[in-house]
């Protein structure tokens, strides 16, 4: 009689520790789970909306998407996408840079404040992508006219700042008829850093610098991003619409010709 009453006993003390681990492992229906692992995630350069958990090209602009800081994996459904760059919000140093007539000059306070402004970025010993972003810019201001230097500044960066001098910069855009209001860009190393990881250009060699246009309106607090060897028709468009404190979905394809 005892023998069984002991066994009675531990079945309901082992059915007693079940039910308390159910609860443990329930709290308001949602099942607890294991700690979350990190992923690998890449983004493209330009379009930073555009993610993936695999290596490959941006569907947008075609360029190679780069490694991005582990992120925990999701343990739930996917977050929404993230929306459009297009109006995020720039923040800009007001570093010292030199232009292409040796001016010393407060890049934000001095080129960015209160502006329209389209911004790319170059080097003179380029023979790739440079050639055709600054033959681009070139088309967009014929075709804006008197609008440049007026309503809306070019400011063409240098991505290697060692090399080029205010006087190379002032010769290579000889080459492509720059005009008032195209601003090109140099300065101290240190300073030019600064500048380029702000506006999310920094690269480890020159030759894998993004062709990306950056537009804004400082003024009204707009900017966007696009491909910077568009149609000089698709790069004028949004250019005005910036202008204008509106922002339209930024052309991704249709290179131009050299």
């Amino acid at each position: 009689m005892t023998t069984r009453l002991l066994f009675i006993v531990a079945l309901l003390t082992l059915s007693a520790v079940a039910v308390r681990a159910q609860t443990v492992t329930s709290v308001a229906g949602t099942a607890v789970v294991p700690a979350a692992k990190t992923m690998k995630s890449y983004a493209c350069p330009m379009h930073p909306e555009v993610k993936s958990r695999k290596p490959g090209k941006c569907p947008k602009c075609k360029m190679d998407l780069r490694l991005t800081a582990p992120e925990p994996a999701p343990i739930a459904k996917p977050a929404a996408p993230p929306p459009n760059n297009s109006g995020h919000k720039m923040s800009i140093p007001d570093v010292e840079v030199l232009d292409q007539d040796g001016n010393a000059l407060h890049f934000y306070t001095d080129l960015i404040k209160d502006k329209t402004v389209a911004i790319n970025f170059i080097f003179t010993n380029c023979t790739t992508i440079c050639p055709p972003l600054a033959a681009t810019f070139a088309r967009v201001q014929k075709e804006m006219g008197d609008k440049v230097g007026k309503d809306v500044h070019f400011i063409s960066i240098s991505v290697d700042p060692l090399t080029d001098t205010p006087e190379r910069l002032k010769a290579w855009g000889a080459k492509f008829k720059a005009g008032a209001g195209w601003t090109f860009v140099t300065g101290e190393k240190q300073e030019m850093d600064k500048l380029l990881n702000a506006l999310g250009a920094a690269v480890a060699k020159r030759e894998d610098h993004s062709p990306a246009m950056i537009i804004g309106n400082d003024a009204k607090g707009v900017w966007t991003r696009t491909y910077g060897l568009a149609k000089t028709g698709q790069i004028v468009g949004l250019i005005l619409d910036v202008m204008n404190g509106k922002v339209a979905e930024a052309p991704a394809t249709g290179e131009a010709k050299p």
